[in-house]
């Protein structure tokens, strides 16, 4: 008697994104010598990324932090939410802890930086598909530090300095360089109201310009330098 066939496991389906084609290949090329795993698509900038996602709807999506027309630590927040069966871990060549937060906070598994995405993505993907996080020592090291430096110091303050969703949304643009005209067109409100929502993120900010707003807008990973 033929024995029954046993399935194979589903394999990991991969979403890459990342605006080097040189970079993705590499890392394709490292995916696909695991045979628990498939890259089923690629993407080059943020929004691109967002759109595939909604279409192949992977078990995890690999997006680069900085991207152009929308930066990964958006895209993550965005795929989050529109797929929460979707993991993301960003893969990056920043170490600053900054990035780290907002990636996490954005709703990230993992965080990788390419120097080691040889030896730790394909783990990282692993984790992430078992919906756990995956972070590199020196991060490990910087998110204990910082909730331990947090619950000594009774500090309640969001990400962003107390920026509401709206301000933080508005500041994104502001720094992109969308006047105030298309910013009230884009988000349905006055000009007099983008008006105030700028006045309101400067005073909370302490900044006096345009420059130094561009300035904190890549510091925190709004938008790409």
């Amino acid at each position: 008697m033929t024995p029954p066939a046993t399935r194979k496991p589903a394999k990991i389906s991969v979403l890459l994104a990342d605006d080097h084609a040189i970079v993705r290949q590499g890392v394709k090329m490292i995916l696909t010598a695991e045979p628990d795993i498939e890259v089923v698509g690629e993407a080059e900038d943020g929004l691109q990324a967002i759109e595939m996602a909604r279409e192949l709807r992977p078990n995890v999506a690999v997006l680069d932090v900085s991207m152009p027309r929308l930066n990964g630590i958006e895209a993550t927040r965005q795929i989050r939410a529109a797929l929460p069966q979707t993991q993301v871990l960003a893969l990056t060549m920043h170490a600053d802890d900054t990035y780290v937060f907002q990636c996490l906070k954005a709703g990230a598994s993992g965080y990788v930086l390419k120097r080691a995405a040889a030896t730790d993505l394909v783990q990282a993907i692993r984790a992430a598909r078992r919906g756990e996080a995956f972070l590199y020592p020196a991060v490990a090291t910087a998110v204990v530090a910082d909730y331990l430096r947090r619950l000594e110091s009774g500090e309640g303050r969001e990400a962003y300095d107390g920026l509401t969703e709206r301000e933080r949304e508005i500041l994104t643009l502001v720094a992109e360089g969308v006047t105030n005209q298309d910013i009230a067109q884009k988000l349905y409100i006055s000009i007099k109201t983008v008006q105030t929502h700028r006045a309101h993120i400067m005073e909370k900010l302490g900044l006096h310009d345009r420059t130094q707003l561009v300035r904190y807008a890549i510091r925190k990973g709004l938008i790409e330098a």
